[in-house]
């Protein structure tokens, strides 16, 4: 047996690849566009991350010019989509030390914890009694909202099993009020400093603002509006959160699981175990989607905002007291 030959790749594994290179070059053209310019000032001061950006111009791509191209790339953004997003949360992971982890102390680790857990529960709860969505909407909504925004999201998809439309809304509720929360954070903060309502320091306030903000950029903004100290603190206690994304989600997974039974044999479905990257660009989602979901979603996400800003206030002041 010739091994030379045995070792090349059979025609079909080469044609599929071939046939996944445009959508690879399409979905790598627009992960780069979103991460060179993401440096750019404006941005940064706004807090507008690259993933973001991606998001953006997929969403842009998607209700534009994808149509067109869906034949050609529609198998290398799925690959894209599918393996890509599953890829990173090692990569997240690394960013994190015990060294960092031991700033904020056990008070910062139990106060994203109990941020997330209560964020998460009251979005499947309201999500779904209060406003009528389909529990789908509701987890991703809740995820983006507990997590680490967007990310979180599309990290989560796959154990929830959403579909691209409601995946879109999840993100955009995320969007919009990550981006409020950037600004507000600091004016109340500026408010209370000037009446002394509540006792927090820029330590403290970082903690808050890193427990309770969607995304890491916005995290960024918001603790860089007050001082810098407040920003690595900030950053340091939304990393904590982040790091949190793998084990929720496999408890997640266990959760749904139960129950989930298999179509043929009864047995209960098996547990998915997913693994996301930042790189993810959407370029299947279609405005649309944001049409067609109403007002429910978007109230949902205020509904957990408000949570996050006074609820996430309470636990932050609480756990505070708790461990003097």
């Amino acid at each position: 047996m010739n091994t030379s030959a045995a070792a090349l790749p059979s025609p079909t594994t080469a044609q599929r690849w071939r046939g996944r290179l445009p959508g690879l070059l399409l979905t790598g053209a627009v992960a780069a566009a979103a991460m060179g310019l993401a440096p750019l000032p404006w941005l940064q001061r706004h807090g507008i991350s690259a993933l973001t950006l991606a998001i953006v111009l997929g969403i842009a791509l998607g209700n534009t010019l994808y149509p067109r191209l869906a034949a050609s790339a529609g198998a290398g953004v799925g690959f894209s989509k599918h393996w890509l997003l599953r890829a990173g949360i090692v990569l997240y992971g690394l960013r994190l030390t015990f060294q960092d982890i031991g700033q904020v102390g056990v008070g910062g680790v139990l106060t994203d914890a109990l941020v997330l857990t209560s964020t998460f529960a009251l979005a499947w709860w309201a999500g779904t009694r209060w406003f009528g969505l389909d529990r789908e909407s509701a987890l991703l909504i809740g995820a983006g909202s507990s997590i680490c925004g967007a990310a979180a999201v599309m990290a989560a998809e796959p154990v929830v099993r959403g579909r691209a439309d409601q995946v879109t809304v999840a993100v955009s509720t995320v969007v919009v009020f990550g981006t409020l929360a950037m600004f507000l954070y600091p004016a109340l903060y500026q408010l209370n400093l000037a009446h002394g309502w509540i006792p927090m320091d820029t330590q403290a306030y970082g903690v808050f603002t890193g427990s309770t903000v969607h995304e890491v950029a916005q995290v960024v903004a918001a603790g860089r509006a007050v001082s810098e100290g407040a920003a690595n603190t900030a950053v340091i206690a939304k990393m904590v959160r982040v790091m949190m994304l793998a084990p929720f989600l496999i408890g997640l997974s266990m959760l749904l699981a139960r129950g989930r039974t298999g179509a043929a044999d009864g047995q209960r479905a098996k547990i998915v175990v997913p693994w996301f990257a930042f790189g993810f660009v959407a370029v299947t989602t279609h405005a649309s989607a944001l049409r067609k979901a109403g007002m429910k979603p978007l109230l949902l996400a205020l509904l957990l905002f408000g949570w996050l800003l006074a609820g996430g206030l309470g636990i932050n002041l609480g756990v505070r007291a708790l461990l003097g």
